[in-house]
């Protein structure tokens, strides 16, 4: 009897040395297994458990990747929900790159209002973009009952920034920027005296993560990289909640 009572002692203790075996790893100690691996100067932000697969999400700044528990392998690309059709991995980004509205200095910003300016949207835009002038020439163009702050945001040449001050410094800003990307027509050169917000709006697309442009902010924090047309940004706009 005694012997039966060590032996059932004895399997108690190895079922629980099992167990704790199996116990699955913290995100916290996947993240210090991962970010050594993803190479040098590569800061991991998060890494937060998925419901799908056994996967592991690895935030690094606005990217996703993913890993397994013992983050020794890496996937980068994006999962589907075939039932639903849902692609979870936009989403997820689409809810990372979210912001304030209201943080966006936007005195900083041109603003034009078209119809009764009752919707609101932000558009980071660079004077020597092609893809921004397109965006000007026909969906803004197109598109009513809209308050629009532009972003001067200045990436693509020295020049940019020399444009983007002449324009600030117009008598009406709105139609100077328009002269320009619809028309062609260049503002008169500013004052040497006259101050731009040039290095500010630089400063906070970088932090809000734009790596191109135009990119879009709408009233609810969520934003559209890239140019797009009236229907898809009247779409967009009926969804949003101002």
């Amino acid at each position: 009897m005694r012997k039966s009572k060590f032996a059932l002692l004895s399997l108690s203790f190895l079922m629980a040395s099992c167990v704790g075996a199996q116990t699955p790893p913290t995100t916290d100690q996947i993240k210090k297994l991962i970010e050594p691996r993803l190479g040098m100067n590569v800061k991991v932000d998060s890494v937060t458990e998925t419901p799908y697969s056994g996967l592991y999400e690895v935030r690094i700044g606005n990217d996703i990747l993913y890993t397994d528990k013992t983050a020794t392998y890496v996937f980068n690309g994006y999962v589907f929900n075939v039932t639903t059709g849902a692609n979870l991995t936009r989403e997820r980004i689409d809810e990372i790159n979210k912001i304030k509205f209201s943080d966006l200095p936007l005195d900083k910003a041109i603003k034009s209002v078209k119809g009764d300016g009752s919707r609101v949207i932000a558009v980071f835009e660079d004077p020597n973009c092609g893809y921004c002038k397109r965006l000007r020439q026909t969906t803004l163009k197109e598109t009513d009952n809209v308050t629009i702050y532009t972003f001067m945001y200045n990436i693509l040449s020295d020049d940019s920034f020399v444009k983007s001050k002449n324009i600030w410094c117009s008598p009406d800003r709105a139609k100077a920027w328009d002269d320009w990307m619809i028309g062609g027509k260049p503002a008169v050169v500013a004052a040497e005296s006259c101050a731009s917000p040039n290095e500010e709006v630089l400063a906070l697309g970088r932090k809000l993560g734009i790596s191109g442009t135009p990119a879009i902010f709408f009233a609810d924090g969520s934003r559209i990289p890239g140019a797009i047309d009236a229907k898809t940004l009247e779409e967009k706009l009926n969804k949003t909640k101002q």
